[in-house]
């Protein structure tokens, strides 16, 4: 027996819909039944943004359903949560595509560096993609404790409406709060998420010339907190600099 929501013969207009790859923008074409495809411009796989796997929870039918979803679904599903937040993220910056980039920058290289020190992919991807949403000036001084707490109830409410956990809303806001006061080294996933904005900052003041290659060996021990954001900072950022 199948279930009904997902025979396609009760299926109704916009069962197959386009939305949006969150790493590149591309209209990808989604059914109403797929539970991940993969962009065809950057090849980045991604969840379903309109299936719900919530019903798992009290679907009769649920272990079939769950043996055709993809490992990463069922053995952690808390961490598809990046995808639908990647995509709230572009909606929110709209046509402004230099703090979209931005965001998808921090986002690579917090990726990179959850991995290398085992930190929570799900909470520091999350982190990295809302921690500017509500920043209207990149660059700009540590805002008020009032707008701080606006930023982080309007962070709140988004993730809520998204169906995540307490504890992982909790732990989001504390590290965007963090990052915004800059405060002391704070958790792991607080040091892979300062190291990832860090990083994209070197970069872009050594393109504007405004860092010369020779200091940064003494700003790495300074400006960054992880062995692996150091040590990816030399591979990334010393090539760039002796190929020119």
């Amino acid at each position: 027996m199948q279930c009904p929501g997902q025979d396609s013969r009760y299926w109704k207009p916009g069962a197959i819909f386009e939305t949006e790859c969150p790493q590149c923008g591309q209209k990808v074409e989604f059914f109403k039944d797929d539970t991940a495809r993969k962009c065809p411009a950057c090849g980045h796989r991604f969840v379903n943004p309109a299936m719900d796997f919530g019903c798992a929870a009290y679907c009769q039918f649920a272990e079939q359903c769950l043996g055709s979803l993809p490992p990463e679904v069922v053995a952690q599903q808390e961490e598809l949560l990046k995808d639908k937040v990647a995509m709230q993220m572009r909606r929110h910056f709209g046509s402004d595509h230099a703090r979209i980039t931005h965001a998808n920058r921090v986002a690579k290289y917090a990726e990179k560096l959850s991995k290398q020190e085992r930190a929570d992919p799900a909470v520091v991807l999350i982190a990295a993609y809302l921690h500017d949403m509500d920043n209207p000036t990149a660059g700009e001084a540590s805002p008020s404790e009032s707008r701080r707490q606006w930023e982080a109830q309007r962070a709140r409410s988004l993730l809520e409406g998204l169906g995540a956990k307490q504890e992982l809303i909790d732990e989001v806001i504390g590290i965007i709060t963090s990052h915004q006061l800059s405060e002391g080294e704070g958790s792991l996933n607080f040091q892979v998420l300062s190291d990832a904005h860090a990083l994209v900052d070197l970069e872009d003041r050594l393109r504007a010339s405004r860092l010369h290659p020779q200091d940064l060996e003494e700003l790495l021990d300074r400006e960054l907190l992880t062995p692996s954001g150091r040590e990816l900072a030399r591979q990334t950022l010393w090539p760039a600099e002796s190929s020119r």
